[in-house]
């Protein structure tokens, strides 16, 4: 099959004659600009996707999507209200919680953690809970009486409890006894320890009990705090409580994970965006010097060109042959920037992991980072948006070299040929 004349003038003009060796280099360099450029900002999109998505996976493994409660943080009747909320059909998950602040205390430490009440049958479908232990069984909860605890591994570690020890826990409730006022406080039995990673600290401040137990406990009675409710789609769960909102005409207060974490969600979304666009960047340098090599192409061919020009060969089809060269040039950088991208992606924890235990250094701690190693996931649709707008600025760059060439003068062009 024969191509076009402008392509094929456009491909012999990428192989240099001796004589023009430095422009050749010049190309060469922007191929390996806009392959760097590539390799680069994939590598640097995925690394933030599995930032984003091990701090989802470690949020809403303790985190609920929506929480439904009385304002008074009662809620009465709460069989009724939970089937009610069950049949919204954008919920997955309905589980009953009683929370409220508490004192553990044990081998003369204390320490302050934020108790939860909950039926382990129905918080496993929201909570990774039953996942995350470490030892013991949540089935342990599922009988009241019994009257066991899980602790996070950060409580358990501070009082120097493992499983089958005992946990005093103290709450602000006051019981009335014949020598005064004092708090309520109940014995447990260690029944589990859990560990969600340290990025938020759960395992610092949360502890569960049965609800039974917790609303004996917090004096509730019959009721509990509230609701934890899963949905499909986390990011449609402000909408969902909203109509929930309305389906209990404001009788009840609800509130999605966003309130509390939105605004942090929402600053790792803003700093990807910033990220990418600090990165395009290199690849503006790179369309910067592709620029500059075709323009001293043009220079040379000055003269071929206005030969062209005199055979017939219109300005459109003089720009259609630095117009192929650029897009041929900006079009292998991307090819072997992507590659590279995909093959560094798909091995950059491991590359880091090396490097750490090489040198000896902790290069991503879970204090700062939320996860302690540097996580990645390829997303093909980043790949496509990088090659996609790499190639337009290619081609943007190309678009003067080239117009530059179709207003070449045959007259002045040929004068000392």
């Amino acid at each position: 099959m024969r191509l076009p004349l402008s392509i094929f003038l456009g491909l012999r003009y990428l192989r240099a004659k001796k004589r023009s060796g430095f422009v050749s280099f010049i190309s060469f360099v922007s191929v390996f600009g806009i392959a760097l450029g590539v390799m680069v900002l994939i590598t640097v999109l995925s690394v933030f996707n599995g930032f984003n998505a091990a701090i989802k996976q470690q949020l809403f493994s303790m985190v609920p999507h929506v929480t439904l409660t009385g304002y008074d943080n009662r809620l009465k009747r709460w069989q009724t209200v939970a089937q009610r909320v069950a049949k919204n059909p954008a919920v997955t998950a309905v589980s009953p919680y009683v929370s409220g602040e508490s004192l553990l205390s044990a081998n003369g430490e204390n320490v302050p953690a934020l108790l939860y009440g909950i039926q382990p049958a129905a918080v496993n479908k929201i909570m990774n809970l039953s996942h995350s232990l470490l030892a013991g069984h949540l089935s342990a909860l599922d009988q009241s009486g019994h009257f066991g605890i899980v602790l996070g591994a950060g409580i358990a570690g501070r009082l120097g409890v493992t499983v089958g020890g005992t946990v005093n826990v103290f709450t602000p409730s006051m019981s009335v006894t014949p020598l005064g006022v004092s708090p309520r406080f109940r014995a447990f039995k260690v029944a589990g320890i859990f560990h969600s990673d340290n990025g938020f600290g759960f395992d610092n401040s949360l502890s569960f009990i049965n609800l039974t137990d917790a609303a004996h406990l917090y004096a509730l009675g019959s009721s509990i705090s509230g609701l934890h409710i899963d949905v499909k789609n986390l990011f449609q769960a402000a909408s969902v409580a909203q109509s929930l909102s309305d389906e209990f005409d404001g009788h009840y207060d609800v509130s999605d994970w966003s309130v509390q974490y939105g605004a942090f969600y929402h600053t790792i979304q803003i700093q990807k965006t910033m990220m990418f666009l600090i990165m395009l960047l290199i690849i503006a340098i790179a369309a910067f010097n592709l620029v500059s090599s075709l323009v001293m192409l043009v220079n040379e061919k000055r003269a071929e060109i206005a030969i062209l020009r005199t055979m017939g060969m219109t300005p459109w089809a003089i720009m259609q042959v630095f117009l192929c060269q650029g897009a041929l040039i900006t079009l292998v950088g991307i090819l072997i920037g992507t590659a590279a991208g995909i093959v560094l992606s798909l091995n950059i924890t491991s590359v880091v992991n090396g490097i750490e235990a090489l040198f000896h250094v902790q290069l991503i701690s879970a204090s700062v980072n939320f996860v302690n190693y540097l996580p990645s996931k390829l997303s093909f649709s980043d790949i496509w948006h990088v090659g996609l707008i790499a190639f337009l600025m290619g081609l943007l760059a190309t678009w003067y070299p080239a117009w530059r060439a179709s207003k070449t003068l045959v007259a002045e062009a040929l004068r000392y040929e």
